[in-house]
């Protein structure tokens, strides 16, 4: 059969009037499932015979009306962020929000060429970013789209990490701290946050404040990966003969460390850790690494001061041969805990969300939120305690979203509302979110022009409305 001519269909009355073409080869239904309810191209083939298009007509139609009568009722779609002014122009990437007790920063790395970077803050005050200040700048830095600085705040004492190359090899870098004490300007050098001297990976850092002038620290560290059969010096993660592991410090504000543990000695090479401050004390969430390379979510829990047995927050069974990069996110209201996470196990993407009213001990079966095409990448934030926004990354029709859904622990979810566009290749990291009072304040990174340049924005809370 001759195919003379594919059709876009766009309604009811273009599939009928594609049907009295006696020439038709092809009908096309709309990816977008507008009007009819699917989310997938359905392509029709060899319909040459009148009696079958006829009948594929008639047993459109009427689902197709329904979704018609639907379409109407729905929210025109309108632009929900109100645009932040971002103070630091342009080669800038790498975004990361904090909001703690006092008052919400964002930090991000400027590239001023090809070998020198800085670390830089803004405060957020009045409803705009403060003038940026710099932590440090270097040529000598580590500096990659997952793993990348942050600054974080405890009681007006501000810390900061960044990667430091240890060794030539590509995956050879070192933490490095500074820390600002609340009656001071300067920022104080503090030796690696690890002391084994092991050229390896050390990074994927998530830091919190604790107790009244300290900060909890846990990290990815390499140092296990230096070790071969034939006693040759492994540098970096691409010859992995040992295993990644996951550790935890208290570093207090004037530089001290203390309690440095082992919470796991083989978890995934290169996803992002994630913690939270609960009522009986931090919570580690990452993804775990078994002997059978099934790489789920995991939690670990301090109880009486004691770490418990890594445990799987939920039995995904994501069997991957390599590291998704692709981390959890987890948010705590005292000892209520929300997780979003991304998975494709069984060949199936999802970003997932999942609720814990105990402290982590267990959670709920998991909603799932995203629609087809989730990169992940997530955030998550905890408006009360059955209540959460995620986001995520996504593509559709070949263009790529942050998108944002409000989620009840009963299930109940609001539209995925559309937060903005942005390119889908790494260069854009990883988005993120935070709670400001009633808004949501989002920051990415953008192209523009040939350079990476960041925006930021505010979503109002009262946008996502939860649907029955």
């Amino acid at each position: 059969m001759d195919l003379v001519e594919v059709l876009e269909v766009v309604s009811v009355a273009d599939l009928a009037a594609a049907l009295v073409e006696e020439a038709l080869a092809v009908v096309v239904l709309p990816a977008d499932g507008n009007w009819f309810s699917i989310y997938e191209r359905v392509t029709f083939t060899n319909m040459k015979k009148w009696p079958l298009l006829l009948l594929t007509f008639l047993l459109l139609i009427f689902p197709s009306c329904k979704d018609e009568e639907k379409k109407e009722t729905e929210k025109p779609a309108v632009d929900i962020l109100t645009e932040i002014p971002f103070p630091g122009g342009k080669n800038t990437a790498l975004p990361h929000l904090y909001t703690g007790k006092e008052r919400t920063l964002l930090s991000w790395v400027e590239t001023i060429n090809d070998s020198t970077s800085k670390l830089k803050f803004s405060f957020f005050d009045n409803g705009q970013w403060s003038q940026p200040s710099e932590v440090l700048s270097g040529s000598n830095w580590f500096v990659n789209w997952a793993d990348y600085p942050m600054v974080t705040e405890n009681n007006g004492h501000l810390l900061a990490h960044y990667l430091k190359k240890s060794a030539p090899a590509t995956f050879a870098y070192d933490i490095h701290l500074r820390l600002r004490q609340h009656d001071g300007q300067k920022w104080l050098a503090q030796n690696e946050l690890h002391t084994d001297g092991t050229p390896t990976e050390h990074g994927f850092v998530t830091a919190l404040p604790y107790q009244t002038d300290s900060f909890f620290l846990t990290w990815l560290d390499g140092r296990e990966t230096a070790k071969d059969n034939d006693d040759k010096e492994q540098e970096g993660h691409q010859h992995h003969e040992g295993n990644m592991t996951l550790r935890s410090a208290i570093v207090s504000a004037n530089g001290e460390m203390s309690e440095p543990t082992l919470l796991d000695p083989k978890t995934c090479s290169c996803c992002q850790t994630t913690a939270a401050m609960t009522e009986n004390g931090p919570v580690v969430l990452y993804r775990d690494r078994s002997d059978e390379e099934v790489r789920d979510i995991v939690i670990t829990r301090r109880i009486n001061g004691e770490w418990t047995e890594p445990k799987p927050i939920f039995d995904d069974n994501w069997k991957i041969h390599g590291c998704p990069v692709n981390g959890p996110k987890v948010a705590a209201l005292d000892n209520h805990l929300v997780v979003a996470w991304y998975t494709a196990a069984n060949e199936k993407p999802e970003v997932k969300l999942s609720f814990s009213q105990n402290n982590g001990e267990d959670f709920d079966m998991p909603i799932k939120v995203s629609g087809l095409q989730p990169l992940g990448r997530v955030d998550v934030v905890l408006l009360d305690e059955e209540n959460a926004v995620v986001s995520w990354m996504e593509t559709s029709n070949d263009k790529t979203f942050i998108k944002a859904m409000r989620v009840n622990r009963n299930g109940k979810k609001s539209a995925a509302m559309t937060i903005a566009a942005l390119d889908a290749s790494r260069k854009t990291g990883f988005p993120q979110m935070t709670l400001i009072e009633n808004q949501l304040v989002f920051a990415w990174t953008s192209l523009y022009e040939g350079s990476t340049i960041l925006k930021t924005g505010k979503v109002a809370v009262a946008v996502f409305d939860i649907l029955d």
